[in-house]
């Protein structure tokens, strides 16, 4: 196992009255405890060994030097480590890099919170491969009777037969939705309602990303 030298050691060597620190090829020596050694005027030394500081001990020394430049030694970064996991981040960060398809966090009575920048988006079926459609659901039947996620068109349009009411909030972009021969125009910050049984197109003439929520007929 590898020895630590922190600038911790170098000021007890200096209170001790030493001039000489010495170490061996197993010895990791921490750039905090080097700028220590010059200001205390100590010297690290390897002459009671067989190796010197040129050798690949001193070498991996200087590796590690290059990833704690800036004075971040290894009690620092255990620090920030524990601090992310006691305030739940860790888990939240490594979840990014899984194949899940976003990133949430649940309650026993129900509750989910999903986080939207970490959702990943999968392509959503049209029958046509041209269309740029993508969507992810976030909601579904194991968490209530309802649907909700995300969707979007770009530069597209396709044909839906509605068998579900369904809520739309436009998010960014521009959507387009054909119904009855008629086309209407939404916007960011608008909020469109279909009926079950539409038979709609929708479509938008650049990217619109929105967030939809459907739910079962009640009409019987």
């Amino acid at each position: 196992m590898k020895k630590l030298i922190c600038a911790e050691d170098v000021e007890v060597a200096q209170k001790q009255g030493q001039k000489v620190f010495y170490i061996d090829c197993d010895t990791i020596v921490t750039p905090l405890a080097k700028d220590a050694a010059k200001i205390y005027e100590i010297e690290f030394s390897t002459k009671s060994q067989d190796c010197d500081l040129k050798n690949p001990c001193e070498m991996k020394s200087s590796e590690l030097a290059k990833d704690f430049e800036g004075g971040i030694d290894s009690d620092m970064i255990y620090k920030v480590f524990k601090t992310m996991m006691n305030k739940g981040l860790l888990n939240e960060i490594l979840d990014l890099f899984s194949d899940k398809p976003y990133v949430a966090e649940s309650d026993c009575g129900g509750l989910k919170v999903v986080r939207g920048n970490s959702v990943k988006f999968d392509t959503f079926d049209t029958g046509s491969p041209n269309d740029k459609v993508f969507y992810q659901e976030l909601i579904n039947k194991d968490d209530s009777s309802i649907s909700a996620g995300f969707l979007t068109i770009d530069d597209s349009s396709f044909n839906r037969n509605l068998t579900y009411e369904e809520i739309d909030y436009v998010i960014e972009g521009t959507l387009t939705i054909m119904i009855n021969g008629k086309t209407f125009t939404a916007y960011p910050g608008d909020v469109i309602y279909v009926p079950s049984g539409s038979r709609v197109v929708w479509g938008s003439p650049d990217k619109v990303k929105l967030f939809y929520i459907t739910y079962p007929s009640n009409k019987a």
